[in-house]
């Protein structure tokens, strides 16, 4: 813009000039700045045209740590060359797309590919390919959009968990079956899309009403035993920045004990405290682990609803032979109590407390911020010895999570816990 600017002054001094004294000289510098400046126009306004361009991308769907590939190709089908084009893809990537420069000869055409990490979870936008020319002297430039957006659904880490196995169910003569009975029992688990041939007393009418489309029930021949996470997402309770906070660690967890659960084909339900997130009805296989992971990849310490508050709405759903997982950084100890009416019911109880306090201390560390007063430390530490007391009052079985640690490490059974330090 600058440049322009100056370009302006300049030509228009030399007008005046030219005009005023009548010099052959300036009248020539005069048309040689019309020719190359309406050139350079021409170029730059002819510099998109007859060109295709497009990218792929190898997946739509990954974990945290996978690379993302994107294969690029931009071709000329003009008999003129593209002596200068910029390619990018603008994206919300949390490591962006690198963008290219290229040089296209008659009918010519170039491909390449590059590689990013997905280092963080989420739901990520790819916006459509932006070329870019211009001219020489820069006193144009021109864009265009070309393709489709695309949506890119990062899950959570799941962490291998091999020292630590889910509660036995307290269902005797039952199993989980691979598949849905063509029959119909007491056991209605899950709703599904009508097909043609299914009996229309299997339609679920609040169901259809709600999707807009004929639902109808599935069954399971014998009640299985279930898996119930309860993911707190309640922002205040919340501590740590990025990788190394509770809230990441959280998801990991819920993560890796869902697709735990899901590999023993157990049907795994999820309720995750968090804005505008209800309970994710139990089911398994497949499905059930892509709307665990995709609900896992958005979700945020953005919930107001307090943990106990949460518990109270849930154990209502809770039924004989489940196993309620309860995942939080809370020190309340207000969230413990509903959870003790569950055991005389043969719900199997246990907690994985997250260790707000380190992790605050990690992040203070990491930050360089100054460490917390000794008031505010040692009411910390007062108020998680009253949590583990209360727990260990009602016989719940809990897991402390810190950072800086991996996963599987920190969840080991208390048998082989005390086998590791007998050794």
């Amino acid at each position: 813009m600058v440049r322009r600017i100056e370009i302006a002054v300049i030509a228009l001094v030399v007008v005046v000039a030219a005009l005023s004294t009548g010099a052959q000289f300036l009248f020539f510098l005069v048309y040689l700045g019309i020719l190359v400046i309406g050139g350079a126009y021409v170029v730059t306004r002819f510099g998109l045209a007859d060109l295709e361009a497009g990218y792929v991308l190898d997946r739509l769907h990954a974990q945290t740590g996978d690379m993302l590939r994107a294969s690029y190709t931009v071709r000329n089908t003009s008999r003129l060359p593209k002596f200068w084009l910029e390619v990018r893809n603008p994206s919300t990537l949390p490591v962006a797309l690198p963008a290219e420069a290229v040089s296209l000869g008659p009918k010519g055409e170039k491909s390449w590919t590059v590689r990013v990490p997905l280092t963080r979870r989420g739901h990520f936008r790819v916006e459509p390919v932006a070329l870019r020319t211009g001219d020489p002297l820069g006193l144009f430039e021109s864009q265009a959009s070309v393709g489709a957006a695309s949506n890119v659904i990062v899950y959570p880490h799941v962490d291998a968990l091999p020292a630590w196995k889910l509660p036995p169910a307290l269902i005797e003569g039952s199993h989980a079956h691979p598949e849905r009975t063509p029959h119909t029992t007491p056991h209605a688990t899950s709703i599904r899309p009508y097909t043609s041939g299914d009996p229309y007393n299997r339609i679920h009418w609040k169901s259809t009403a709600r999707h807009g489309e004929l639902q109808v029930k599935e069954f399971d021949l014998e009640q299985t035993a279930d898996v119930w996470i309860f993911l707190d997402l309640e922002r205040s309770v919340h501590a740590g920045e990025d990788d190394e906070s509770t809230l990441e660690y959280g998801v990991r967890l819920a993560a890796s004990i869902a697709a735990r659960g899901l590999l023993e084909n157990r049907n795994v339900a999820m309720t995750a405290s968090g804005a505008r997130l209800g309970p994710l009805p139990p089911d398994r296989g497949p499905r059930q682990y892509q709307k665990i992971m995709q609900t896992l990849a958005a979700v945020q310490a953005d919930g107001d609803a307090r943990l106990s508050n949460v518990m109270v709405e849930g154990v209502g759903r809770l039924r004989r032979g489940m196993t309620a997982i309860v995942i939080t950084p809370s020190l309340e100890r207000d969230w413990v109590r509903p959870l003790t009416s569950l055991r005389g019911r043969g719900v199997v109880i246990e907690v994985m407390l997250l260790d707000a306090p380190a992790f605050a201390v990690q992040h203070r560390r990491d930050t360089g911020k100054p460490e917390p007063t000794q008031e505010i430390a040692q009411a910390e530490q007062r108020a998680a010895r009253s949590l583990r007391h209360a727990l260990a009052e009602y016989d719940i079985p809990w897991h402390t999570i810190l950072p800086m640690e991996p996963l599987a490490g920190q969840l080991v059974t208390r048998r082989e816990r005390r086998t590791a330090a007998a050794a």
